[in-house]
């Protein structure tokens, strides 16, 4: 995939250039670049020439003069320019694997690209990394990383991933650390795997790596009912056992789902450090929480509105923790309703995968005038969910209007629309 422009920010370089959406850019001072890893290098010095390729195909060649920190103001399509390395591996709990057919086509691409674990911190397990690729990392002092480790036992890693690849896990972390080389490692727990005794053993290892190791995350396998196979899934018995274990080691966080399964309240703040694994569901009740409780509510609004938060299973506790005091707020009542998920089966309980229809089937006989939905739901930057259907489809199937909170770790755009109200 070449790299080509998707947006150009106001008042940038690329605006006075005339570069717009579709141009491709071919090189940056001679050089072809693989990704946007080259790109922000090649763009840090202060004279630099600029070969673009309009959406008619004339090429326009450019010489720029800029400050040594100064962006050039592009945004690119994609993260990498040439092919995304692919997963090579058939891992026991991959979700892509338990999807149906019919969805966003994008939902079963399998990366497992070093680049695009730096760039936007999606999660690694190298076992494709090559020589070169760690050639380039060394040279260009890339990090942090996000590895998914699972578990430090050569045998167990390869039996979990099915991959031989697998069993080097150490010996690459081992080579991440001796060239100081931050990593996040992430282990997805799976009962009667990778938890109990082989939990304890993976975080003693993990320990090991001193600074070099930032955080690592405990997340619950997630299971779906399109499962060819059947696994047991993380209950609280588990769960409890899980933080046990994991409230022995310094740096390890358990995803939130583990307090809830385990009946257990939410940790403070001080507990998740920088909240570095939020897109694993780390922290992200607490962070919500906190930022609620440092709102200025209004004591009343300027008429009545009925509104329904409409949130996964997991987030119901939390959901209404909020709602009781929104309720206080005069003129404003808030409900919460939990949406369950026919589509995927009882034991998804996330945001991020419930379906328009399951939506649908969840709010239309509510008597609420607004629903407010996580932008989680939607595809980023579009309001289709999962099963291709849009925002504008359950808005008609519905009769509801509807408000995207684009922060799910925040309301504060809810309560700035209760002031416009």
């Amino acid at each position: 995939m070449p790299a080509i422009v998707s947006k150009v920010e106001e008042d940038s370089i690329a605006q006075e250039l005339e570069i717009t959406a579709g141009d491709e850019i071919l090189s940056i001072d001679n050089t072809k670049m693989q990704d946007l890893i080259d790109y922000n290098f090649l763009c840090k010095s202060e004279v630099l020439t600029l070969e673009v390729k309009k959406r008619d195909g004339q090429i326009e060649v450019t010489e720029i003069e800029k400050d040594y920190d100064e962006d050039l103001g592009i945004i690119f399509e994609s993260a990498v320019f040439d092919r995304i390395k692919p997963c090579l591996n058939k891992c026991i709990f991959c979700f892509v694997d338990q999807q149906p057919g019919g969805l966003r086509e994008t939902l079963y691409v399998k990366d497992d690209d070093y680049r695009l674990s730096y760039l936007q911190g999606t999660y690694i397990t190298l076992t494709n990394l090559k020589d070169e690729d760690k050639e380039r990392i060394k040279r260009m002092h890339l990090g942090p990383f996000y590895i998914s480790v699972h578990t430090t036992n050569s045998d167990l890693r390869v039996k979990m991933l099915k991959n031989p690849n697998a069993a080097k896990i150490t010996e690459q972390l081992k080579w991440f650390a001796a060239n100081d080389i931050p990593f996040h490692a992430q282990i997805v727990l799976c009962p009667g795997y990778n938890d109990g005794a082989q939990l304890e053993r993976t975080l003693s290892d993990l320990a090991e790596f001193g600074e070099n190791l930032l955080s690592a995350a405990i997340v619950p396998v997630g299971l779906t009912k399109f499962r060819p196979d059947k696994m047991q899934p993380v209950e609280r018995r588990t769960a409890l056992e899980t933080l046990e274990t994991a409230s022995k080691y310094k740096k390890v966080c358990c995803a939130d789902e583990f307090f809830l399964l385990a009946g257990k309240e939410i940790p403070p703040a001080r507990y998740y450090g920088n909240f570095s694994q939020l897109s694993d569901g780390v922290g992200t009740i607490r962070l919500l929480l906190d930022d609620f409780y440092s709102l200025n509510l209004p004591r009343k609004i300027s008429k009545p509105l009925n509104v329904l938060f409409a949130t996964s299973f997991a987030a119901k506790n939390t959901m209404e923790v909020i709602a009781n005091e929104l309720n206080k707020i005069g003129n404003l009542k808030v409900l919460v309703k939990p949406v369950k998920s026919d589509y995927w089966g009882e034991d998804i309980t996330v945001a991020g995968l419930i379906t328009s229809g399951d939506l649908i089937a969840a709010v239309k006989d509510e008597q609420a005038e607004l629903i407010a939905i996580p932008s989680v739901m939607l595809k980023p930057y579009s309001e289709d969910f999962l099963d291709g259907k849009n925002l504008e489809y359950v808005r008609k199937k519905t009769g509801k209007g509807f408000l995207v909170i684009q922060n799910v770790y925040s309301v504060k755009e809810f309560v700035n629309y209760l002031d416009d109200y």
